[in-house]
């Protein structure tokens, strides 16, 4: 409320500003307009006393009146060029103060996202850690049911653990984030990240094809794993049950394609850049039934400016999202055999 009265505030502030101006700039022209006619009148007065004219005619056809006509219009020029720099600085005004205004309400509307988002997160799995060993103390369990709860228990601490490493390193890329660059098999970072997402999430399907070769690529290994496993993360959370993803490398002329696909709700056109944004989420977190603080592309982005390269968020075919990663194919060369090596 109090920023809706703020907003109320200031048009009426910049309306009123604007008539003032408008009214200031009509008493200038009237004010230019009879000083012109008084001077211009004196001068004909002061011509005719002398002789030098006998006729308005004469008056108007005179270098006086010329002169008088000149400064005149010179005045009018000024006071328009004033209004215009005026208006074009107020309207610039406006234009930066309403996108100041904007950027704080969408981030504003993003932290709160993200604090009843991350509460929400860090409070889930403790919670169910807590139950987990308040049962085991409080009650004596057969060899099945202990090992159930100690799985669920291990799933709980492996969440909290991802959404702690995943907050460290959002804060850690705004400001000491740098590749460590090494030759890795992209294939094989790719077909290790998924196995550990199929021992994570055994109800999914992933599937892994690729058009590349036998090549390194001069890459940060943590950065790479970080992107693959949050663009994963993300597939099968916003899938349905038992949902499919594929996994996709291809190379163009000049871009190395790393390509997530999913089938499920897809993200809209419209948001497709905000959801880079770190906090941002798409809908409202008091109404949303799936997990995440909204770090996990705006994670994967950063990665990726870091490497050179940018991301891709398309439609997928039936439904779904694509989002394709692109690093500049200078970063991959090819692996050389043993026998070549020799």
């Amino acid at each position: 409320m109090g920023n809706r009265n703020m907003r109320l505030l200031s048009n009426v502030v910049i309306a009123y500003m604007l008539l003032a101006f408008a009214w200031w700039s009509v008493l200038l022209f009237t004010k230019n307009k009879d000083a012109f006619r008084a001077k211009s009148e004196y001068a004909q007065l002061v011509m005719v006393a002398e002789g030098s004219i006998s006729t308005k005619e004469e008056f108007l056809d005179s270098k006086e009146y010329e002169d008088l006509y000149q400064k005149y219009r010179r005045q009018e020029w000024m006071i328009l060029g004033e209004a215009a720099v005026f208006i074009i600085s107020l309207v610039i005004g406006i234009y930066l103060i309403n996108r100041g205004y904007r950027k704080e309400m969408n981030l504003a509307h993003q932290r709160r996202n993200f604090l009843l988002s991350i509460t929400h997160e860090l409070k889930s799995p403790i919670a169910s850690l807590k139950l987990i060993l308040e049962t085991f103390k409080k009650r004596r369990l057969n060899e099945q049911k202990f090992l159930e709860l100690s799985d669920n228990g291990i799933h709980e601490a492996e969440r909290l653990n991802d959404l702690v490493n995943n907050l460290l390193l959002a804060a850690k890329l705004e400001t000491a984030y740098e590749p460590v660059p090494e030759d890795l098999d992209l294939n094989e970072v790719c077909e290790e990240t998924l196995e550990r997402m199929r021992n994570k999430h055994p109800f999914a399907l992933f599937s892994f094809s690729t058009e590349i070769g036998p090549h390194f690529i001069n890459a940060d290994r943590f950065g790479l794993e970080s992107i693959l496993t949050n663009l994963l993360e993300n597939a099968v959370k916003y899938s349905p049950d038992s949902p499919k993803i594929e996994c996709h490398l291809r190379t163009d002329p000049v871009n190395l394609i790393l390509s997530v696909s999913d089938h499920g709700l897809g993200i809209p056109v419209e948001e497709r850049t905000k959801v880079l944004e770190r906090f941002y989420r798409v809908g409202d977190e008091r109404t949303r039934t799936t997990k995440g603080t909204g770090l996990g592309l705006y994670i994967v982005n950063q990665i990726i400016k870091a490497h050179k390269g940018s991301i891709r968020i398309l439609d997928n075919e039936p439904t779904g999202t694509k989002i394709e990663i692109l690093l500049p194919i200078s970063l991959l060369r090819k692996r050389e055999s043993k026998r070549e090596q020799a």
